[in-house]
């Protein structure tokens, strides 16, 4: 179980995507090493976890966050 960072609603990993620091910018990928930070497969929680600067608390470090990763929440066969 994991929590999602924009909601706070808890859910198995599969239900999440995940979200890791790469060289202070924030990607997506369940195999990216490193501390990880979750969301739920919606839009509107991933922006509330960007504006409330979530990334950065859960993940502990500065990351900037990509316009690209937007396109997760539209790509109806991510998974």
């Amino acid at each position: 179980m994991r929590r999602c960072a924009g909601c706070g609603r808890r859910a198995p990993q599969r239900e999440l995507i995940r979200f890791a620091a790469r060289d202070g910018v924030l990607v997506a990928g369940r195999n990216e090493p490193g501390r990880g930070a979750y969301t739920c497969r919606n839009l509107a929680c991933f922006e509330r976890a960007s504006v409330r600067g979530m990334f950065t608390r859960v993940l502990r470090q500065q990351v900037r966050v990509g316009p690209e990763l937007h396109g997760l929440y539209t790509d109806v066969t991510h998974g």
